[in-house]
């Protein structure tokens, strides 16, 4: 912006060239700022990730909004109706980053009285999806700007570009030994081999799902620690701990902070064939004296307790603090997530959890000696076996600082695979064709 545009003149307007259309940009003089305050932008928040990324735009008030896409160079054009420019619109561009996957450029800028017009400029062709959340937690109205890449990240094609999806155990191995490497999980590999057997004769992969994530942060802590953040950073440690074993690999539903409705999170799981899907969470309740783990499997007959069905409910609240845009529907997943006829995969989801928890009984206190049972959305795979783990009580002060804490961190990680290890020793995993199914 140039020197004059920055100085308060309220009666100067400068024309600018923007988004193919001639734009006037005014300063806001003071007395219009105490409008912005009611109606106007409140804040605005950027999530880049590969898979997609997210802009939230909170309003102290629902407006109207249209968008259209523009070629040569790629843009998405955001008008919105019944507000005019505040700083928080005027410092849109510092909240795109150079590494930023899918968008090079943000601004904002005043189409018209009562118009401001939004331009993001493209790194690719996208898919976008702009759509309202109504006030929920903590949030007022927001609008929502999803950018996908038109061909976005594929878990699938990631394993076998990685070679790491080859169900033919020999070749995998050979194909992995003495191979340079920059992935610390492989280096640590190749430095501490494991002198383990194998609990397994083949590949099987398992899905890692650290709950909530960009826009939902989960539960908060009274030190101020975000579930969204503890949940990342034990699951990381579980990957590195389940690819440094014979035979097997993880691959998170997310890698950073970003939102994965929740069932996308089951889709990601079934897309590569999972044996065992498992979600990493940290509880919270309104005492701050509630304290233990516990772990959770899909239940076809109603919640095991009322805590059990308190905590379903919550974690399934997820998708509305995040910001899933409900009006878009996969019919073959929909049907998927209704499908409860999966009592197999439930028993074996509770026997996977029992063994989970009993190891996890040797590290913390348990909040329950048993593993409980809720319609948890994130656990519907009828074909993989799922459990939820609530790590600990990130409300309780204490244990709020060990969820922080490095060195337990990795012995929850080191119980998870334990109980892993235990449950494919007694039930070990049928074999699979080298094809993954596609759909």
């Amino acid at each position: 912006m140039s020197e004059s545009t920055r100085r308060p003149n309220a009666g100067r307007r400068e024309l600018i060239k923007f988004a193919g259309a001639s734009l006037f940009l005014l300063v806001t003089p003071v007395g219009q700022a105490a409008i912005n305050r009611q109606q106007g932008v409140l804040a605005v928040r950027v999530w880049p990730a590969a898979d997609y990324t997210r802009v939230t735009i909170e309003l102290g008030a629902p407006l109207k909004f249209s968008h259209f896409t523009i070629k040569d160079p790629d843009r998405l054009v955001v008008d919105l109706e019944g507000i005019e420019l505040n700083s928080v619109l005027d410092g849109l561009g510092s909240k795109i980053t150079a590494d930023d996957p899918n968008i090079k450029l943000l601004r904002a800028g005043r189409f018209k009285p009562g118009v401001v017009r939004l331009v993001m400029e493209l790194k690719n062709e996208v898919r976008p999806q702009v759509f309202e959340l109504a006030p929920v937690g903590n949030y007022g109205h927001r609008l929502v700007l999803d950018v996908y890449p038109l061909e976005p990240p594929d878990p699938l094609m990631q394993f076998l570009a990685r070679n790491e999806f080859n169900t033919d155990v020999a070749d995998d191995n050979a194909a992995e030994k003495g191979k340079p490497s920059q992935d610390p999980v492989e280096t640590a590999r190749a430095e501490k081999p494991s002198k383990r057997k194998p609990i397994v004769d083949r590949l099987v992969t398992i899905t890692i799902d650290p709950g909530h994530g960009g826009e939902d942060p989960g539960a908060v802590g009274r030190g101020g620690s975000l579930e969204k953040n503890v949940t990342l950073s034990i699951a990381r440690r579980l990957k590195a701990k389940i690819d440094a074993e014979p035979n097997m690999r993880a691959v998170l539903t997310r890698d950073t902070d970003f939102f994965v409705p929740l069932q996308m999170r089951v889709q990601k799981a079934r897309r590569i064939r999972s044996d065992l899907f498992l979600s990493i969470h940290a509880d919270a309740f309104v005492r701050p004296d509630a304290n233990g783990s516990s772990v959770f499997a899909l239940s076809e007959n109603g919640a095991s307790s009322s805590a059990a069905r308190y905590l379903a409910q919550k974690e399934n609240e997820a998708d509305l603090i995040g910001g899933a845009n409900l009006n878009v529907k996969d019919p073959m997943l929909a049907r998927t997530l209704l499908d409860l006829s999966q009592t197999a995969t439930i028993s074996d989801s509770l026997k996977l959890g029992k063994e989970v928890l009993n190891e996890i009984g040797g590290i913390n206190r348990l909040h329950k000696g048993s593993v409980e049972q809720a319609g948890f959305a994130v656990l519907k795979a009828p074909d993989i076996p799922s459990i939820l783990v609530e790590t600990a009580f990130i409300s309780n002060p204490e244990e709020e600082r060990r969820l922080n804490d490095e060195a337990y961190q990795n012995k929850m990680a080191e119980a998870i695979i334990a109980g892993i290890r235990k449950y494919f020793a007694k039930n070990p995993p049928l074999a699979k064709s080298k094809l993954a199914r596609l759909d």
